[in-house]
């Protein structure tokens, strides 16, 4: 069996009490994180048919609409495969709010409970987000969101009624020069001082009304302009969110982005273009640097009553982290995608896709379908059987859904 993502032991006892006070949240987690664990026993597709069974998570890019301009950003960053598009136009072709309520709702009428994943773009500027996750109090799945933190502070007393179950934020600095060089703001826009008062407004409706959730996550996507600055997030933010992940900025070099253009159309006949978005040079220009960091990050995580550390993917060593930046052929014993076996990718305009990243394969669109519908499609069956007969593609060892799934 290949390696699994997850979250480490000493992690979860420090969370679980916050997660065990609702049974409905803890259950459907346990679950995710066991069939993972025991996927080839489970859950593993026949190569013949490529079916697959319970839907765990529905991951939903539910807005491309975002008010950043993220350095390392595949969508908006500098090789982003959304500049040139239209902001109006990506408006009018987003799913309405009724629609993904219509398909969760369906879902759970055929025995899927799955977990709800909200990201963007930037997700809160999507103007049914709160719609989406009340609705999912009520079906009682639980959610996530990952966002930018910059609109938190207006909406912090509906998160916390959503009884969402993570709250992700992204923070890239510890202080506020290197956090806004790094998570760009169109204008003027000042991310750092929009966090901290997010966070606050979080704390203040979660205290008040005297629950645990949700979970505050500091979200911290390393790269070459902050690598030596890791711990001082952690030390900057200890008091103020339950845990921090850490995880290298998910990117592709342009060998890779070649030879994945020939393997995936040998495949399925066509080339595919998105994943180009997602071509940098993320380097650290020290090593033994990045490795001191990420050991102390451990350390710190692991000191009592203060909040748990998770590396995604947990890759330590200097001669690990040279090949995790260097040698794209490197996987680390994630050599199997589950992912595609259960969670459904939902792209702004409803398109469903086995990949979040690299989402040119389309099996069908929650507007003219549902996603029971197309769960085990004839299309979303061919791209699981590819993988399970031919492998990876070039692109899948830096992808968040191989190595941060």
């Amino acid at each position: 069996m290949g390696r699994r993502s997850g979250v480490g032991s000493s992690s979860v006892l420090k969370l679980s009490f916050r997660i065990a006070k609702h049974p409905w949240i803890a259950s459907k987690l346990a679950k995710l994180q066991v069939e993972k664990w025991l996927f080839n026993q489970i859950a593993s597709p026949s190569t013949k048919d490529g079916m697959a069974r319970q839907v765990r998570q529905v991951s939903i890019r539910i807005t491309d609409i975002c008010n950043l301009r993220c350095i390392m950003c595949g969508q908006w960053g500098p090789t982003g495969f959304l500049h040139g598009k239209d902001l109006r136009e990506l408006k009018r072709e987003e799913v309405s709010p009724v629609r993904y309520i219509e398909c969760l709702e369906d879902l759970v009428a055929h025995g899927h409970h799955p977990i709800v994943y909200l990201w963007g773009g930037e997700p809160t500027m999507y103007d049914g987000w709160l719609d989406v996750l009340n609705a999912c109090k009520r079906l009682k799945l639980p959610t996530a969101i990952a966002t930018n933190g910059t609109r938190l502070a207006q909406h912090a007393q509906a998160i916390v009624d959503s009884r969402m179950f993570l709250l992700q934020i992204s923070i890239d600095g510890p202080d506020k020069e290197i956090h806004n060089r790094i998570r760009r703001g169109v204008g003027s826009a000042d991310s750092y001082t929009a966090i901290q008062e997010g966070i606050a407004a979080v704390r203040e409706a979660r205290s008040k009304s005297g629950g645990e959730l949700p979970l505050i996550a500091s979200l911290t996507t390393v790269s070459k302009e902050n690598y030596q600055h890791l711990t001082g997030i952690y030390e900057a933010y200890k008091d103020k969110v339950d845990l921090f992940v850490f995880y290298p900025a998910w990117w592709i070099d342009e060998e890779s982005a070649d030879a994945h253009a020939k393997d995936f159309q040998r495949r399925f006949g066509f080339e595919p273009a998105l994943h180009r978005g997602w071509v940098g040079g993320w380097k650290p220009s020290d090593y033994a640097e990045l490795d001191a960091q990420l050991q102390k990050l451990k350390e710190l995580g692991k000191q009592p009553g203060s909040p748990p550390v998770i590396l995604i993917p947990d890759i330590s060593g200097v001669d690990n982290l040279h090949k995790y930046y260097t040698d794209h052929k490197e996987s680390f014993g994630f050599d199997q995608c589950i992912s595609i076996c259960q969670v459904v990718e939902i792209d702004s305009n409803g398109d469903i896709s086995p990949c979040r990243d690299y989402h040119d394969y389309v099996v069908g669109n929650i507007k003219d379908h549902t996603i029971t519908e197309l769960w085990n499609s004839e299309r979303f069956r061919i791209f699981r059987k590819s993988l399970a007969q031919d492998g990876l593609m070039p692109v899948c060892t830096r992808c968040c859904g191989l190595m941060g799934y």
